[in-house]
């Protein structure tokens, strides 16, 4: 009989050998069952020769949530602006004592009190409402995990992300605005925000953007294990403002000090800014002969006023000294800043003065907030640029140029500008084409 069995076994697949090993086994239980006053006795197969078991079971009782682990309850909860992480540990029934104990446990915990709004925190509670775990992203490359056991200790883990970057390239023309364009161009308004300030220097986004006007651009999208997080800096960008074509290339001279330049290596960035705040509009320009909205008289204005809500905060367009921050009935709060080669420019009607007398302040650091305070028809800041003692126009005064970049830098610049700006220049004929 068992050389048979051997001799069929043979000739059988390993799958037709497991149902018949399982059919063998039901036969002779079968067979057991009804011969219970009989004693013969059944030959069993060595099913260990035949069928190769896991050393291991494949699923333990355990790793499944059965056996000797409590099912914990998850509590997803997105931090709202004005929120406290006291105030969501009172309102998910959590214990003021344990948030005080997780933030003293070590540093990882004290990250706890940074966290921003929008911030998703993954909260596990047992069957007692009681928490055993909180995770969350303070950074992108970075999960928190916190954990609680049943004694009440506290744990942290740092689990690392690498986060994945994708080079994209964007093309559009514009027919109605820049955003208009831009969301055409499947690019988000922070991105077309980044893509003015390159060109800000050279292009006024207010005044001179024309119908037709064009731009390409390759940039950079990140990702998270697989998922998108956000869109990173701008490589390269070209920018084409009424038949005039601008070029920029991000470049780090030094290791994580990056800035644009032109083709040339000249520096898209100048030492002075040409509008020192994100404006609404331009609700007056530079005239000598213009019609005071106050006094009705004809008088000059030598600057331009800024239309911006009460609050906006404003620039020092450049580096230098304050050397007046005062208060008088025709200029309400105003700040004079003094900068080299014989520069003054003056920032009127501020709601609120930022700096003071004798301060020094750097470009784009906020010196004072808009206002309509003085005489004023309206909240607007009204800006002017004078050099040598004569007022010009801050829209079309020729700015002093950043430094370039040096001779030493350029072979560097250029192996790496080439081919991004040919890419630049293989979009643009796209764009042209589809005209």
């Amino acid at each position: 009989m068992s050389q048979k069995l051997s001799a069929v076994m043979k000739h059988l697949s390993p799958k037709r050998l497991c149902v018949s090993a399982a059919a063998l086994f039901a036969i002779f239980a079968i067979n057991d069952m009804l011969s219970i006053e009989a004693k013969a006795t059944v030959p069993v197969a060595d099913v260990s020769s035949i069928i190769e078991l896991p050393s291991l079971p494949l699923m333990s009782f355990s790793e499944a949530g059965l056996v000797g682990q409590e099912q914990l309850k998850v509590i997803n909860h997105k931090v709202k602006k004005g929120q406290t992480m006291s105030g969501i540990f009172t309102q998910l029934g959590f214990s003021q004592a344990l948030l005080l104990k997780i933030i003293k446990h070590n540093d990882d915990g004290k990250r706890l009190t940074k966290v921003m709004p929008g911030t998703e925190l993954l909260f596990h509670v047992d069957a007692k409402d009681q928490m055993r775990s909180l995770a969350f992203d303070p950074t992108d490359t970075e999960t928190l995990r916190i954990s609680i056991n049943e004694g009440n200790e506290v744990s942290t883990e740092v689990i690392a992300h690498q986060l994945q970057t994708q080079l994209v390239t964007a093309n559009g023309s514009i027919t109605h605005s820049l955003f208009g364009a831009g969301k055409q161009a499947g690019l988000t308004d922070k991105m077309v925000m980044q893509l003015a300030h390159i060109f800000s220097w050279d292009i006024d986004f207010v005044l001179e953007i024309r119908q037709g006007d064009s731009f390409s651009l390759i940039y950079e999208k990140i990702y998270k294990d697989g998922d998108y997080v956000s869109d990173g800096k701008i490589l390269a960008a070209s920018f084409t403002n009424q038949d005039k074509t601008y070029d920029a290339v991000y470049f780090e001279a030094k290791e994580g000090e990056g800035a644009y330049y032109a083709p040339n290596g000249r520096s898209m960035k100048k030492a002075f800014l040409r509008a020192p705040l994100n404006f609404s509009y331009i609700s007056s320009n530079f005239n000598p002969r213009r019609l005071h909205p106050v006094t009705k008289r004809i008088k000059a204005h030598r600057g331009i006023d800024y239309a911006a809500p009460t609050g906006t905060p404003v620039f020092s367009a450049g580096n230098g000294k304050v050397i007046q921050s005062a208060y008088n009935k025709y200029n309400g709060n105003y700040v004079f800043v003094q900068h080299p080669n014989g520069i003054v420019t003056k920032y009127l009607h501020f709601s609120k003065r930022a700096v003071k007398k004798g301060q020094r302040v750097k470009q784009g650091q906020t010196i004072g907030y808009v206002g309509s305070t003085g005489m004023s028809s309206g909240p607007h800041l009204h800006y002017e640029f004078v050099y040598n003692g004569v007022h010009r126009n801050p829209r079309t005064v020729p700015l002093p140029k950043a430094e370039p970049l040096a001779k030493e830098k350029m072979p560097a610049f250029e192996q790496l500008s080439s081919p991004l700006l040919a890419e630049l220049q293989g979009l643009n004929g796209k764009l042209v084409a589809k005209r």
